[in-house]
């Protein structure tokens, strides 16, 4: 896709949004340079892109490339778009994101992957330089993933209460995908306290999950559903609740069922309005 197609998406992502204003506060981005970039006048940086495919809830897929197109270069140092399922290097990505969430980061070899994948350790090392590579790139893989289905699963729905809702049902860690993706985003958790690299990963992947829950929060504000103050501080509150209340789950101490009623309860009497 040309520059112009690009910013004719970006353009219609953040007018769908409501407020360009509001989306330019939560990509930290200048109102002025958000003008000039949609009118032409300097280009999108990766990092710009990205953060607006999470405040818009759209797929930054979709933002750079037309339906079915492979964009030619990555937008982000997350994944932007998806191999085709008979691709060679997509088969290799896939064994070590289930290896990695089903045996751990450190126990997972470029010989198990090979093995999971169909194809030899030659292979893989011809598409990946070493297992840190391959690895790295199955975490933010992960990211993605987990991105790419919330979007499918609230673009449709305008309603803040019901998004709001959809979203905290996108994090329960129940069942065959979410309970893999919560298992390596716990995971990154523990090796962000000593590699860089994982602690940027983590904070990219955090920052377009807080943004998300913001900007509905904020959506919700607005129409007078969600109670007024501040959004941000609840944010941080909501955010921080289901991380806690997931990683009980998963350790066995609590159930998907106690995580969803707490989440609710917490909805209903800290964001909800009291109509009463």
């Amino acid at each position: 896709m040309s520059d112009d197609e690009v910013r004719h998406r970006v353009r219609g992502a953040i007018d769908a949004a409501g407020s360009r204003r509001r989306v330019a506060a939560a990509v930290g981005l200048d109102e002025t340079k958000l003008s000039k970039s949609l009118a032409g006048r300097r280009r999108f940086t990766a990092d710009e892109l990205d953060r607006i495919a999470a405040a818009t809830g759209t797929e930054l897929a979709w933002l750079l490339h037309a339906d079915g197109t492979p964009p030619v270069t990555a937008a982000s140092d997350l994944i932007p778009a998806r191999s085709e399922p008979d691709d060679a290097r997509k088969r290799i990505l896939d064994a070590a994101w289930t290896l990695i969430a089903t045996r751990g980061y450190h126990r997972v070899r470029i010989a198990d992957v090979a093995e999971a994948a169909g194809t030899s350790s030659a292979s893989v090392h011809y598409h990946y330089a070493d297992k840190d590579a391959l690895l790295d790139e199955a975490l933010r893989h992960n990211v993605e993933l987990a991105h790419d289905r919330q979007s499918a699963a609230l673009t449709a729905i305008d309603d803040p209460a019901v998004r709001l809702e959809k979203l905290l049902d996108l994090q329960l860690p129940d069942g065959p995908v979410l309970e893999p993706e919560w298992s390596i985003w716990m995971q990154v958790w523990v090796e962000a306290l000593t590699e860089s690299r994982h602690r940027d990963l983590y904070a990219r992947g955090q920052d377009r999950w807080f943004r998300t829950v913001l900007m509905t929060l904020e959506a919700g504000a607005e129409a007078g559903v969600f109670r007024g103050g501040d959004q941000t501080l609840r944010a941080r509150q909501l955010t921080a609740l289901v991380d806690g209340l997931g990683v009980g789950v998963m350790t066995g101490v609590s159930t998907a069922a106690d995580m969803r009623a707490a989440l609710h309860e917490f909805v209903a009497h800290t964001i909800r309005k009291d109509d009463r």
